[in-house]
């Protein structure tokens, strides 16, 4: 009988064994590694990286006066390396971790436990998750550094350093848990390609909030002082749109390329646009606003990149050039806020508007996913209001009290000495021009 049963043991155990094994192997099947889908997206992953250091900190680093310069490109280049640490530690498994309650992340990967060279995830199973998580990163960090230029020329360079920890952590997280994570703006059916709601109206609702928490600068002027370094910061982060948005597909296949050719369309529609109302209105296009226009254009098309047809980019592209624009000229001067560079006016007004239009653009014969106002579906639209809302109303929230604890432990603000000055000697040290070389 001992032996029977021993016997039957090693036959039960063989079968779940092969049983096993079969399975295993179905699994490999089906999410097999795509050799043409990973090196698109190691590409996109870089291109994204690209968007950060250099592009934004020359965009910003050329906005900003002379004495800010080093300051606030090292505001772009700090969150970047700080994102990076985080985000592998646990910002990861936090944001796309499995769903707790349609609010955040099961904490299964901190410090990428359990991931190998053969993983892959569900959002991108013909990739290794290895260059999801890196893909992602570049979307946290770029985040938190668009919030910069909004702070720039007064901010305390360790208050920026705290606001990078806490806010990636408690603001940009969950937002993007909700959105893309599988939480409860995913599950509502709200559409956000690549970053509208995500990135751009997080980004911007926090700097108008910051800034407001912050106060004004000593002297409020903008005048850019280096308009080569703004230009080649603009192409760099034109660029690296590439990635951002074609590279949302996390594959190389048709939507990409619809993602790609609709992000260059209205880019260029809007910077156009732009450069023909400030013609129009001041009779004299510039080169700032020609470079405005285009990252208004960019912003404006990253929630619907991957859903709309030619017709509507280059609809979406003629809004992005005219709406932002009356913000940073007409609404910022009537309240009077000292947003620096911008953010809110470009980011967040471009956010909103491109996530409301793809609620209205969205073509299901460029992928079914999406369904907008003009094909049938004017839900869709309400949809993408309450992500709005939403996103406005939590960055907001959680912002400002970010900002209240930092003012309570650190400060926010540098000294008035320092900021006359300018931040680059008072703060680091350094100047970005030496004239007696």
């Amino acid at each position: 009988m001992k032996i029977r049963g021993v016997l039957t043991g090693l036959m039960w155990m063989g079968f779940l064994s092969t049983a096993a094994y079969g399975q295993e192997k179905t699994a490999t099947k089906i999410v097999e590694i795509n050799s043409g889908d990973t090196a698109w997206m190691i590409m996109a992953t870089a291109l994204v990286m690209l968007m950060t250091v250099p592009g934004l900190a020359l965009f910003y680093g050329g906005l900003a006066k002379r004495k800010d310069t080093l300051n606030t490109i090292s505001m772009s280049f700090a969150a970047f390396a700080l994102v990076s640490v985080l985000w592998v530690l646990y910002g990861y498994t936090f944001t796309f971790g499995d769903d707790i309650s349609g609010i955040i992340g099961r904490p299964t990967k901190l410090f990428l436990a359990g991931i190998g060279i053969k993983s892959v995830v569900d959002a991108a199973n013909t990739i290794p998750e290895y260059i999801f998580i890196v893909y992602q990163l570049t979307f946290a960090a770029i985040t938190v550094a668009l919030a910069s230029g909004a702070f720039i020329e007064r901010m305390k360079f360790s208050a920026w350093v705290a606001f990078t920890v806490l806010w990636m952590s408690l603001v940009y997280v969950p937002v993007a848990h909700w959105v893309w994570g599988g939480g409860f703006l995913a599950k509502l059916g709200a559409l956000d390609f690549a970053g509208g709601t995500v990135v751009h109206i997080n980004a911007g609702i926090a700097a108008l909030v910051g800034v407001i928490l912050l106060g004004k600068r000593k002297d409020t002027t903008l005048i850019p002082h280096n308009l080569t370094m703004v230009a080649t910061g603009t192409g760099l982060l034109w660029f690296g749109w590439f990635g951002f948005n074609a590279g949302s597909a996390l594959s190389a296949n048709g939507i990409a390329g619809a993602a790609f050719i609709n992000t260059n369309t209205a880019t260029a529609m809007a910077a156009i646009s732009w450069m023909a109302a400030e013609w129009l209105i001041t009779k004299r296009p510039t080169l700032l606003g020609f470079c405005s226009g285009a990252v208004a254009g960019l912003v404006t098309i990253t929630p619907s990149a991957g859903f709309v047809n030619i017709s509507g980019s280059l609809l979406i592209g003629i809004f992005a050039g005219i709406v932002p624009y009356i913000a940073v000229t007409k609404i910022k001067p009537f309240f009077g806020y000292d947003d620096t560079l911008d953010v809110f006016g470009i980011h967040g007004v471009a956010g909103i508007l491109g996530a409301l239009l793809t609620g209205v653009f969205a073509d299901p014969s460029i992928n079914d996913a999406g369904r907008g106002l003009l094909y049938g579906n004017p839900g869709q639209l309400l949809k993408q209001l309450i992500a709005v809302v939403v996103t406005i109303v939590y960055s907001g929230g959680l912002t400002a009290l970010i900002f209240y604890l930092i003012r309570a432990f650190t400060g926010l603000r540098s000294r008035l000495d320092d900021e006359i000055i300018g931040l680059d000697e008072s703060l680091h040290g350094e100047k970005a021009y030496n004239l007696h070389i």
